[in-house]
């Protein structure tokens, strides 16, 4: 629809700005754009270089980056479309974009999936407010009637979160920071058990050295239940290679996940090299998000216990979830708080919930966690 409105306007002899976060996030318009305008190329001046095009009639489309705002300055447009607006920054929106519409009383158009309750959020509900020359509305996924759409939607009403169905599928605002897990106390009710026979058994590892903790989270690969929290902080890494191995061996010859990321990549060796089971566990944005979300899925519908630990209680509570500038999901504990236990149980977890009974009767070596 802004792609639209967009052309339709420089073609009638206005000055378009269309405004993405990054460079990247121009790639989609600027393919459309181009699509829509071929069959009349010959009328029209494209500069690719500058993702800019001219119209017969004086009006023009250019692609402009948020994180870049300076080539922005100075400008003035008749319509501005900031796309993913909730990712641009509100000094960008209020000190840049809108200066370029005074010239020439020129308007805006918003659209986003939303990000927390920030600048976007405020302009969304003045809107609705009935705030003088603006207007908000919504388009969730639910709405859209193309079976594809629909398909889409019903999956992901299944196998997400709350929190990222609610914002990501149906345009709700939700807040930013902390929630990304619910119902932690309800759940963190267990005791430490001891390994049952013939029962398999899965630990996640988190890593560290000094500051951060070294972490253990032991599960019930059958009940889904994490059996036993170990904390370790100040350790060599000798040390806690062989307490890692015991722990293993006492827990039915466990498969251990652990983080491969920088200082786990020759920790992983060893313990192979040691005889423990390992799996290595890569840490993406994707992968992360992935598996919290993941996480969190099982947190809200009760399929988990978890151990009655109070340090573990509040890096799961406090756990949240941010924007990187690109739009995509970042998972992390907050600013001088630890996530240590959260990354060793989700882990774990991501080895049960993505693999199931399979993976653990695999061989060592043809055991691998999907990126994404």
């Amino acid at each position: 629809m802004a792609g639209s409105v967009a052309l339709a306007c420089a073609n009638a002899g206005a000055a378009v700005a269309w405004v993405v976060p990054t460079y990247k996030n121009a790639r989609p318009v600027w393919r459309f754009a181009e699509q829509m305008t071929a069959s009349v190329s010959l009328r029209l001046k494209v500069q690719r270089s500058e993702r800019m095009i001219e119209f017969p009639g004086g009006g023009w489309l250019g692609v402009y980056t948020a994180d870049n705002d300076v080539s922005m300055r100075g400008e003035a447009f008749d319509v501005v479309i900031v796309d993913e607006a909730a990712r641009v920054s509100e000094e960008t929106y209020y000190d840049v974009i809108i200066p370029t519409l005074a010239d020439r009383a020129g308007r805006c158009l918003l659209i986003s999936t939303p990000k927390g309750r920030n600048w976007f959020w405020k302009e969304f509900q003045r809107g609705l407010s009935g705030g003088q020359n603006i207007v908000s509305f919504t388009a969730p996924s639910s709405a859209n009637p193309l079976p594809n759409i629909q398909h889409a939607f019903e999956l992901a009403r299944e196998r997400v979160s709350h929190r990222t169905f609610q914002q990501e599928w149906m345009a709700e605002f939700v807040e930013d920071g902390g929630g990304v897990f619910r119902h932690i106390r309800q759940l963190s009710t267990l005791l430490p058990e001891e390994p049952i026979a013939d029962r398999q058994y899965v630990i996640g590892r988190d890593w560290a050295r000094t500051n951060d903790a070294s972490v253990s989270s032991v599960w019930d690969q059958l009940t889904q239940r994490e059996i036993l929290l170990e904390v370790e902080q100040d350790l060599p890494y000798a040390l806690q290679l062989d307490r890692l191995k015991a722990l293993s061996e006492r827990y039915n010859d466990a498969l251990v996940v652990a983080e491969q990321n920088s200082l786990g990549d020759p920790l992983i060796e060893q313990a192979a090299a040691a005889g423990i089971r390992i799996m290595p566990f890569v840490t993406t944005n994707a992968t992360k998000a992935t598996g919290v979300d993941s996480l969190a899925l099982a947190c809200e519908r009760g399929f988990i216990g978890l151990q009655s630990d109070e340090r573990g209680i509040l890096e799961m509570e406090a756990f949240e979830a941010s924007r990187t500038p690109t739009g995509l999901v970042k998972y992390a504990a907050p600013e001088n708080m630890h996530d240590d236990i959260v990354c060793a149980r989700l882990f774990a977890f991501s080895a049960i919930a993505e693999s199931g009974p399979v993976i653990l009767n695999a061989e060592p070596d043809a055991i691998t966690i999907p990126d994404g």
